[in-house]
């Protein structure tokens, strides 16, 4: 007789959720990216994988389980922390930079793990990715465009591609290069006017607001499916060189969070509890992505 029992939840859940929550957090924070903390709690090629598969319309239960998650987590994460995190970036950067360089940090045992044994194409992929990352820190370090240039339908959907590239490829801050393409004002102003028709029953200032962000939607979708179904191939066709890339990736990614921005040395014991978060966050991620981890977790493989 066929055993009746419920099948119990993917051994990946407790990270999809961690992930979603910190992709979240990561989506308030200027210059940091969703991606990379994805890849930081080990969830990253199931992620790719899910995001693939649901874009070719390859709808099976445990990709579409897995976006849930993800989704609503880190949805959540932003409505209940986001005034919070606001106040800390505004008034205490130093703290949320160097919580943020430990928990990128502690993606770094995993992405070796998955690269073992490392061949010479990891090793060149690591010194580009590390190069590529530290040279948009740079850029990020610089001027910006003011948010507010004209957008039209075409700009507005490359925004949106910009911000499903964010999402998916670590290192990229969806924040910034909205700021660059000047759609940063003009698409949050539009999530602002549909909040605020809704809340007034305005249908007027709903279909404006929603003439701003279909193109939006419309670029992400695209951006979604060509990026996604390209990491996956990278993953699966050059494995050393790809994990080479994210692991350089996240070591980069650490040049443009140097929390401590004035030209003058921290305070002593600034400068330990910066090493102090910082541990934290690297612990944080590490046991994470060691938590019901598998073999099956490794990309290219599945």
């Amino acid at each position: 007789m066929a055993s009746t029992r419920s099948r119990p939840a993917p051994s990946w859940a407790p990270r999809a959720v961690a992930g979603g929550v910190l992709m979240g957090l990561a989506n308030l924070v200027p210059g940091i990216s969703g991606g990379t903390m994805l890849l930081a709690v080990g969830i990253y090629p199931r992620f790719i994988e899910a995001v693939a598969d649901t874009t070719r319309l390859r709808l099976r239960l445990q990709p579409l389980l897995l976006l849930a998650l993800v989704a609503v987590s880190g949805g959540l994460a932003i409505l209940l922390l986001a005034g919070l995190l606001r106040d800390l970036v505004v008034n205490q950067r130093w703290i949320m930079y160097s919580a943020f360089i430990g928990l990128t940090l502690g993606g770094v045992p995993l992405v070796w793990r998955l690269a073992q044994p490392a061949a010479r194409a990891f090793w060149s992929g690591t010194a580009g990715g590390f190069a590529a990352m530290a040279a948009l820190a740079l850029l990020q370090s610089g001027p910006t465009a003011a948010g507010t240039a004209t957008s039209g339908p075409l700009l507005l959907a490359i925004a949106g591609a910009a911000g499903a590239a964010a999402m998916i490829l670590p290192g990229l801050s969806g924040g910034y290069l909205l700021l660059v393409l000047g759609q940063y004002e003009p698409i949050l102003g539009a999530i602002d006017q549909v909040l605020e028709g809704l809340r007034g029953l305005d249908a007027r200032a709903v279909m404006e607001a929603a003439g701003v962000l279909l193109p939006v939607f419309v670029g992400i979708a695209v951006g979604a499916t060509l990026i996604s179904n390209a990491v996956r191939f990278a993953l699966r066709r050059f494995r050393q060189a790809t994990l080479g890339a994210l692991m350089g990736l996240l070591l980069g990614a650490v040049v443009g969070l140097w929390p401590f921005e004035d030209p003058a040395s921290p305070a002593p014991l600034q400068a330990v509890s910066a090493l102090g978060l910082a541990g934290a966050g690297f612990l944080l991620t590490w046991t994470i992505s060691r938590f019901g981890r598998t073999r099956s977790d490794s990309p290219g493989r599945e």
